[in-house]
């Protein structure tokens, strides 16, 4: 079974703008981009795209691939001064003169919404809920709990052990909460055995950026497979194709349930940035 992330992004995104259409004033999210990234362009006009059907204002901050540094943490700090501002999001990656740990941590903590931020990395790993948490594992979370997919006392094997995705879901999987509860292993490039890991998992993650890396025999019978990999594949006649990091066509065959790559977890990513941002902006108008 195919577990469709677009339709589950669409209903929140529903409901998101409900609530929006309540208020008077509409949130807003600023982004800075730095420089023309052909991913973060189109990641730009995704989210960009996003926004407007639910009605959030979104405004783009777009320098030169030279800016300097300094540029950049003083627009930060305007946005952090800025009240109409519920929302900040740095794209990633930033040229190499400019540091992704200062551009991070100079941010409000209380507008970050990619949950990046210092204070909210461990507000997540308490499991003190007053914090944002990373998009794309706030959106493979709700992916699990929208399909009715018991994640309590099940082994979760996540492959990749990045800061934006493996380790946030391992602390957010692991947390004594509902819908949480799991027993979780996390792999990278010097786990040995890896074989005999993956095909113990009963839910398998793979977010480690290597097209269809995890081929059917990584898998055990039944499985479910998230697949987070986003891999952008020059074919042999100048076009582009997007694969995942998982073999669907094989894995697909024996998984009991898997995520296709596009409309799996990219879209649940999307949609938890404008449940973060409305989140931010809600708190500010309750108080």
């Amino acid at each position: 079974m195919i577990i469709n992330g677009t339709k589950i992004a669409k209903a929140i995104a529903l409901e998101i703008k409900e609530k929006i259409f309540k208020h008077k004033n509409k949130p807003n999210l600023s982004v800075i981009l730095v420089g023309r990234n052909p991913a973060s362009l189109i990641y730009i006009r995704m989210k960009k795209k996003a926004c407007e059907k639910v009605g959030i204002d979104f405004n783009l901050h777009h320098f030169k691939e030279e800016e300097k540094e300094g540029t950049i943490l003083n627009e930060i700090d305007k946005l952090n001064q800025n009240d109409t501002v519920n929302g900040i999001l740095v794209q990633m990656p930033l040229p190499k003169q400019i540091s992704n740990k200062k551009v991070i941590e100079r941010m409000d903590p209380n507008k970050d919404v990619d949950g990046f931020h210092p204070v909210n990395v461990g507000k997540m790993l308490i499991g003190d809920d007053s914090g944002f948490l990373s998009c794309t594992p706030l959106g493979i979370k709700t992916l699990l709990t929208k399909s009715n997919i018991e994640v309590e006392s099940k082994h979760v094997v996540i492959l990749g052990r990045s800061n934006i995705v493996g380790k946030p879901l391992a602390a957010i999987l692991m947390q004594k909460k509902p819908h949480c509860n799991a027993t979780v292993t996390v792999c990278h490039s010097y786990s040995k055995n890896l074989k005999e890991i993956t095909r113990s998992a009963d839910i398998l993650v793979a977010a480690i950026g290597k097209p269809k890396f995890v081929t059917q025999d990584m898998v055990k019978d039944k499985a479910i497979v998230i697949d987070v990999g986003i891999n952008y594949v020059k074919q042999n006649d100048g076009t582009t194709i997007v694969l995942g990091d998982v073999d669907f066509e094989t894995v697909s065959k024996i998984a009991s349930q898997i995520t296709p790559v596009p409309k799996g977890v990219g879209p649940m990513t999307v949609v938890s940035l404008l449940q973060n941002t409305y989140m931010s902006f809600y708190k500010k108008n309750e108080k």
